[in-house]
């Protein structure tokens, strides 16, 4: 005959019941919690990976952006056409009345069939130097920019102007002074040329890029002498005057300058390093 405990029976039931279920719960619990720990390592990895970044994370243009560097980039062609027709004009004229001293005092001569304008000079020499000081008006800031020293030695165009009534001097008086020998006069008027350098220039980059374009257009003008378009008289220096070198110097800074106030005020671009 059995006897059964019921009280025993419940508690031993009941813990059990409780014993089942607390080993069935860390093992839903594990379960779960690995599964978000697998999620997050994997939206994780979606999330830094190269494809994502540059799907999502890349910067993309916008079309302000393109607008504005096309705009930019048509503001500085215009800035530079404009200073290109200036710089012709200042070129072609200062030719003219320049060319006109010379010819006056039978210094340059011109064969008779050449001579076709009223400044009985001949018709290529006006275009020629305004090409010329176009060419080498821009080409001075952008020396200047280049080497990352901009020029800041009295830049206003009083002092411009004042560079070019000494520029016309230093030809007017390569016209008038009588010397006894053209070295006298050549190492005059190179005494007024550095002169005018010091004065109105005092950077390195002017002072070279005005020794190339003497060296530059002496060279020319001798090749032009020496085929007969036109001559000197009293030549001392191969088919030339001495003196000439030193009126390419002095209008090389003349028209570097000029660039240089012209350029005043539009943006330069960046240097990379």
């Amino acid at each position: 005959m059995e006897t059964s405990v019921p009280g025993l029976e419940g508690h031993t039931c009941g813990c059990s019941c409780a014993v089942g279920r607390r080993s069935q719960a860390p093992s839903g619990g594990t379960a779960s919690g690995l599964v978000a720990k697998v999620g997050e390592m994997l939206s994780s990895s979606v999330s830094n990976s190269p494809l994502t970044f540059m799907a999502h994370g890349a910067p993309k243009p916008s079309g302000s952006s393109l607008s504005s560097s096309s705009a930019g980039g048509l503001n500085l062609s215009r800035d530079l056409l404009q200073r290109s027709l200036v710089l012709f004009f200042v070129g072609t004229f200062l030719a003219l009345v320049l060319n006109l001293l010379q010819i006056q005092r039978n210094v340059t001569l011109f064969p008779e069939e050449v001579i076709s304008t009223i400044f009985s000079s001949a018709w290529w020499v006006p275009p020629c130097c305004g090409t010329a000081a176009a060419v080498v008006g821009l080409l001075y800031p952008c020396i200047d920019s280049h080497l990352g020293e901009p020029h800041k030695f009295k830049r206003e165009w009083a002092s411009v102007m004042r560079c070019i009534a000494v520029f016309v001097g230093i030809n007017h008086a390569s016209a008038k002074l009588d010397f006894a020998n053209n070295i006298q006069l050549s190492l005059t008027l190179a005494a007024l040329s550095l002169g005018l350098w010091w004065t109105f220039d005092r950077s390195r980059s002017g002072l070279g890029l005005g020794i190339t374009i003497a060296f530059l257009a002496t060279l020319i003008t001798q090749v032009l002498v020496y085929n007969g378009v036109y001559q000197y008289t009293s030549p001392d220096f191969l088919y030339i005057r001495s003196w000439l070198p030193c009126i390419f110097f002095s209008g090389g800074v003349t028209v570097g300058n000029i660039g240089r106030q012209l350029a005043m005020g539009v943006p330069e671009k960046p240097h990379s390093d």
